[in-house]
């Protein structure tokens, strides 16, 4: 018996260290788990941190991009930062500086001022910062690892093409654009070299430098109406300033003038399925697809792999006879 006994005594003494030796692993001194806390940072430092600069984040278009870009981005595991210059060129260029400080490994980029951005992208190089130049090019390209975008000219194009269609007597056109955005020059340019294809011809009797703003569209747009009364048509460098040219039109009472718009919005959508609107058609834009793909390319120059230096993803144009296709609720 008291050799039974003490054989207990010692499987129990035996079973009680060997419990103890393994709660030690996980719950014992920081120094016995020191080398789970360095696997822990290793896994931190590991992650790439990517940073996010539109134009102005108050544009449903950038909001929408940059929803699609961080979806697919922390998906894969990477951190996206986002900061909003607000159409300000300056405040894009002291933000740009803060995610360099953040450790950014790369940036997706659309400049406020395709000129201006020059000494940021000069810093982000410096910096060993990746470039993914989005939507809107900048002027100095070679400091950009890959650039993708919608083909801005192709959108002036079409709506040129609607409004030779429309109007095959030609007539006074007008323009709102913004100079400092390279994607919207472009824009124009291809819509004033498909009007100067016209039998009939076209002439341009103003050219107003908005901003990409709405207010600024606003006001350039009642001024354009109440100087030329009997134009025909006004071209708009995006959906927003289209919608300041539109209540521009209500408020001056003129309802045959043609306007168009670039992007697609859900705002010119809507427009379009109005019995009576002065909105023509939108070249449209994906921005979800846009904003994915950006973010694929984003991977993949981080992760050395093949991709495009430049691509460019095909418009559209919506109009009323095919606006139900794509919904009016949300970007397409």
């Amino acid at each position: 018996m008291k050799r039974r006994t003490l054989s207990i005594v010692l499987i129990v003494s035996i079973v009680l260290i060997l419990a103890l030796s393994a709660c030690k692993k996980t719950v014992g001194t920081p120094e016995d788990n020191a080398a789970a806390k360095e696997e822990d940072a290793e896994e931190e430092e590991e992650t790439y941190v990517i940073g996010f600069s539109g134009i102005d984040m108050e544009n449903p278009y950038f909001i929408t991009l940059e929803q699609a870009v961080r979806e697919v981005l922390e998906e894969e595991g990477y951190k996206l930062i986002t900061k909003d210059p607000g159409s300000d060129c300056d405040a894009q260029a002291s933000q740009i500086q803060e995610m360099i400080e953040e450790g950014i490994d790369a940036i997706i980029l659309s400049p406020v001022n395709w000129e201006e951005i020059t000494p940021s992208l000069e810093a982000l190089k410096d910096a060993g910062v990746k470039i993914i130049n989005v939507d809107t090019q900048v002027k100095e390209m070679s400091y950009v690892d890959a650039y993708i975008g919608s083909d801005n000219y192709s959108a002036g194009v079409i709506c040129g093409e609607d409004l030779i269609e429309r109007c095959p007597e030609g007539g006074k056109v007008a323009i709102l654009e913004c100079p400092t955005q390279n994607s919207i020059n472009d824009r124009i340019t291809g819509f004033e070299e498909t009007l100067a294809t016209a039998e009939k011809g076209f002439e341009v009797v103003a050219r107003e430098d908005t901003g990409g703003e709405f207010g600024r569209a606003l006001e350039a747009s009642k001024k354009i109406f109440e100087e030329n009364p009997d134009i025909v048509a006004i071209m708009c460098g995006n959906d927003q300033l289209a919608v300041g040219a539109k209540t521009a039109a209500n408020v001056a009472e003129l309802k045959e003038v043609l306007i168009y718009g670039v992007d697609g919005s859900p705002d010119i959508k809507k427009e379009l399925k109005k019995p009576e609107t002065q909105i023509a058609g939108t070249a449209a834009q994906s921005p979800i697809n846009l904003g994915k793909s950006a973010a694929r390319l984003t991977i993949d120059v981080l992760l050395d792999h093949s991709f495009e230096s430049e691509t460019y993803e095909e418009v559209f144009m919506i109009n009323k006879d095919n606006v139900d296709m794509y919904g009016v609720d949300g970007w397409q």
